[in-house]
């Protein structure tokens, strides 16, 4: 008979196969600062984090973040705010393959309250100047936010493809 942590773990492991590839790009938590006290809980701040682009070598993004602090944000139940700020560099050589890259598609995703508020990354390609835009902004169920941030990495005369 399988233990109930076995049985915990298999079904954490089957729903994480069922999301998209996009959505588990690897983050590093780069750092953060104060920007409020809090006596209870913990302080409110600005996050900084790295990602890479799940389909892009090469490229890496920095967000940043408000983190609301307190009781609330302690135990999960703050609604964040809608602005973040993003910057994406080429970190490496970029090599992608062309096949792979959609005109448009989400590369990363973090959930920023309870119910239904997601901040998003969403990689543009612009194949006439051969550049790679990525826009973040904020969604929630009945109505998102128009606050966002733009980015551009351009990759120039490479001959993209498969390493």
């Amino acid at each position: 008979m399988l233990s109930p942590n076995r049985i915990a773990s298999a079904s954490l492991a089957g729903l994480l196969a069922l999301l998209p590839a996009t959505l588990l790009a690897q983050e590093a938590h780069i750092g953060s600062v104060r920007t409020e006290f809090r006596m209870l809980g913990p302080n409110n701040t600005i996050e900084v984090e790295r990602f890479d682009d799940p389909k892009v070598q090469g490229i890496s993004c920095y967000i940043s973040y408000s983190q609301i602090g307190g009781i609330s944000g302690a135990i999960g139940l703050a609604e964040e705010a809608s602005e973040a700020s993003v910057a994406c560099r080429q970190t490496g050589e970029i090599v992608f393959n062309p096949d792979e890259i959609a005109p448009q598609e989400v590369v990363f995703t973090q959930r920023r309250s309870v119910l239904f508020k997601n901040m998003r990354v969403v990689r543009m390609h612009d194949t006439e100047t051969q550049t790679f835009v990525y826009l973040t902004y904020s969604t929630k169920l009945v109505d998102g936010s128009p606050k966002n941030a733009v980015t551009a990495v351009h990759y120039g005369d490479l001959t993209p493809g498969i390493r």
